[in-house]
């Protein structure tokens, strides 16, 4: 019966609830040595021969074997038969025994296995856990049942079950260091015999097809087949695989998920003892610390760590405290500083003698970093010189990541904390006007004059005869390139995927890979055909689940197998763990043109500030869009220039003039050429604003203004009529209006700026195609200089004065 299997008995068997009689007998491994032929490789020397001579003289190793010194007294034939398990080239190295049949009792054991997992009496030490996770005790002796079951129908009856034995983890303590060491056990049952007593039970064909089906309990095969007529008889193969670094990586990685993981005082230390296990360090101490502002926020301080935030529970020292001190070292040069003894070191600081102070002699400090920034840092100590060296590093960067992520995790829970109190009791007021919300807190200050009671409502805060100018940067057809983005990174990586898989199955024939195979295809054929909105998650999944978890083993089929497990990883984003290449290249290029067309925007609208003073606000998406307003309700003395209006709407048509060209500058460098919109809302019919207090931000006032709204929401998508084209183009400028004296205003200002050389080309007069709730709409559009060299500058407001419009 081939495979791996568990018996679910770490304290030996319970004859009570197990009822198959077994016995230990050397009779399979006897008969596997006088079996073998010449043409074998193991039958081609003289052990054979040896064996069959001895095996005569030794009778009872072949028989039942009820008094174990009858192994002791042919120790030296049965060492000798067990060079076929055990090589000698591994019996130092090799964890592996011999067992009871279906009993975790061993009788015959390499050293490794004998100082790690033996009790004196040969039974396992430890505790046992399954990578299925299902609890040991209730179904153990259901598990050594059905394995019993397996063993028989397998072997009398010819029935291959094939079915998922849950593969054992045992966890036990290294004798030298106290600390935990998982293995994983690889049962085989080869050499179990099943012996009848008796007739053979019949088995009726019904019954054979509800096991093929799965559809029969081990009660009913009791009755069918009674345990009493079956005799288990041979010795069970055990190999133990230390996996003691990828349970405790994976431990920690589910840790460290945890929000309270380095805030909590048990976790923290449960935390501590997972690296001293990894480490093989059992004095080992783990420290944190969180750089925030000028503050560094430590976490293996002496205080109680009870609130779960990591601001309350640390210690708090400024960053000068570490100057020249190895961490600030650590940080500055951006890697790891060991130290093997914090005495010989020559330059230490105040820092470095409390360390020596507090029994620290071997020091690792490594920053942690989160976006190629420095976030904190983290510590390992001993009180032993040479406890920690170089050679440790490896296993530091390995979890360097896991900590770097939940350090992250608690300043982000940080920084919302701080963001919750500033939204309930403030809000970011535009300097233009927080002359009117000083003037409303003073009110209500004179409303409860002699009052100790604190403001909980300030009086409605509304600016009426407020004009509006609205601005709209896009990026043409940004979700198709987000989707086509996506698409090609996803299929990228199933196809290195299916890279791996097909070296494989050229390496070696395995009908699972054959079938994993179909499954990316199926999955690359569906990604090609077109992207849904589930697709990127479940092909991740897929990926990790179905592949990736295969990688280190496929990785032992050889060479050729191994290079595309190379470029498979290679591949993959560090941070993301996945083919990120064609997303970054969208999202580099749609940050960069955002971030340059809002660097610019902010520029001009400060300059233009302190000659007509305005609200402004942006938002950048997948471009930017802005608001602003003028009027004299907004200013504090209700004076405002006559011209102030004109002169911002023509800035604004110059600086989206200005946006365009700088759109289209960067469309070549950027990895992603994309191409910008560029869209002004007109209307000369003023409105009232009022501050959502809810909401903390202005909004339109009144039933008849959020018609301006919702042009402002879905204008960017509207068409000309009679087409399919829409208003907003690539190189040009469209201004949307309602009403004809509008368009005659703005006709003006075009003319002026085609005179400069901002415009050129014709202008065209467009109707619209009606919107959703919104009709009559038309739109001006005019081309861009896009190499005028005058627009590659800041805007030069002297043109503002010359503009025969704004003298008019």
């Amino acid at each position: 019966m081939a495979g791996t299997a568990a018996v679910r008995d770490a304290a030996g068997p319970d004859a009570a609830a197990f009822p198959f009689r077994c016995e230990l007998s050397l009779a399979p491994l006897i008969t596997f040595w006088t079996q073998l032929s010449a043409y074998h490789e193991f039958g081609r020397g003289p052990i054979p021969g040896l064996v069959r001579e001895k095996a005569r003289e030794a009778p009872e190793l072949a028989g039942v074997i009820d008094d174990l010194s009858v192994i002791g007294k042919h120790q030296t034939f049965v060492d000798l038969m067990m060079t076929a398990l055990f090589p000698p080239a591994f019996w130092e190295q090799e964890y592996g025994a011999a067992l009871f049949p279906l009993e975790l009792r061993a009788f015959y054991a390499t050293p490794p296995f004998r100082r790690s997992l033996m009790n004196e009496d040969g039974t396992l030490q430890g505790r046992a856990s399954f990578l299925q996770k299902r609890s040991v005790d209730p179904a153990m002796a259901a598990e050594r049942l059905w394995l019993a079951y397996e063993l028989i129908l397998e072997r009398v009856y010819g029935l291959e079950l094939g079915g998922d034995v849950p593969v054992m983890m045992f966890t036990t303590t290294d004798s030298s260091t106290g600390l935990d060491q998982h293995f994983r056990l690889q049962f085989d049952w080869r050499f179990v015999d099943v012996q009848l007593v008796g007739t053979k039970p019949p088995l009726p064909d019904g019954v054979r097809q509800e096991l093929a089906a799965g559809r029969i309990d081990s009660e009913k095969l009791r009755q069918l087949l009674p345990p009493e007529r079956f005799v288990l008889r041979g010795f069970m193969i055990v190999k133990a695989v230390d996996v003691t670094d990828q349970e405790v990586l994976s431990s920690l990685k589910r840790d460290l998920i945890d929000k309270d993981s380095i805030v909590s005082s048990s976790h923290f230390q449960g935390l501590q003892a997972k690296l001293r296990t990894f480490f093989r360090r059992p004095e080992l101490r783990l420290g944190l610390a969180a750089v925030e502002g000028d503050r560094v926020l430590v976490l293996n301080d002496a205080s109680s760590h009870e609130q779960a935030c990591i601001f309350t529970d640390s210690a708090h020292h400024m960053t000068a405290e570490f100057t020249g001190s190895i961490y600030e070292r650590a940080v500055v040069q951006d890697r790891p500083i060991v130290i093997e003894d914090l005495v010989a070191y020559p330059d230490r600081t105040p820092v470095e003698e409390e360390l020596i102070q507090s029994g620290v002699r071997t020091f690792i400090c490594a920053p942690l970093h989160y976006q190629d920034r420095v976030i904190g840092t983290m510590e390992l100590v001993s009180a032993h010189v040479g406890d920690l060296n170089a050679t440790h590093l490896p296993k530091l960067q390995e979890v360097l990541p896991l900590f770097s992520m939940a350090v992250q995790r608690s300043v982000e829970e940080l920084n919302s904390r701080i963001q919750t109190v500033i939204n309930e009791q403030c809000t970011a007021i535009h300097p233009t006007v927080e002359w009117r919300f000083r003037k409303a807190v003073l009110n209500a200050f004179e409303r409860q004059r002699g009052s100790a009671s604190v403001v909980t409502e300030l009086e409605p805060i509304v600016f009426e005869g407020v004009y509006p100018l609205f601005g709209l940067a896009d990026i043409r057809g940004s979700s198709t390139q987000r989707a086509r983005a996506i698409q090609a990174d996803l299929l990228h990586q199933l196809r290195l995927g299916r890279a791996v898989i097909q070296s494989a199955t050229e390496t070696r024939s395995a009908p699972a890979l054959d079938e994993l195979a179909f499954r990316i295809d199926s999955r690359a054929a569906q990604i090609e055909r077109g992207l849904n909105s589930s697709d990127e998650i479940g092909v991740i999944a897929f990926l990790r689940t179905e592949v990736e978890g295969l990688l280190d083993h496929l990785g032992t089929f050889g060479a050729g197998v191994r290079e595309r497990i190379a470029a498979y990883r290679a591949g993959l984003d560090p941070r993301l763990g996945t083919v990120y290449h064609r997303r970054r290249m969208f999202e580099e290029s749609v940050t960069a043109i955002a971030e340059g067309i809002s660097s610019y925007l902010e520029l001009e609208q400060q300059a233009a500030q302190g000659i007509f003073p305005h609200y402004f606000e942006k938002q950048k998406t997948d471009g930017v869009d802005y608001q602003i307003y003028v009027g004299a309700a907004l200013l504090e003395n209700g004076r405002v220039d006559p011209l102030c209006l004109k002169n911002l709407r023509l800035w604004q048509l110059m600086i989206t003039c200005g946006m365009a060209v700088r759109a289209h500058q960067l469309r070549d460098r950027l990895s992603i050429p994309l191409e910008t919109t560029h869209l002004i809302l007109v209307q000369h019919a003023p409105l009232s604003i009022r501050f959502r207090f809810d909401e903390k931000r202005f909004d339109v006032d009144g039933a008849y203004n959020i018609r301006y709204e919702i042009v402002k929401k879905r204008i960017d998508k509207a068409l000309v009529e009679g087409t399919t084209e829409r208003v907003t183009q690539p190189g040009k400028v469209a201004l949307v209006y309602s009403q004809p004296g509008e368009a005659q205003e703005y006709r003006a200002y075009i003319e002026y700026l085609q005179s400069l050389g901002y415009l050129t080309g014709g202008l065209e007069q467009l109707n619209l195609e009606e919107l959703q709730g919104v009709q009559g709409l038309r739109a001006l559009r005019v081309e861009v200089a896009l190499d005028n060299p005058k627009l590659q500058e800041r805007i030069n407001l002297a043109d503002l004065h010359a503009a025969p419009a704004l003298r008019g």
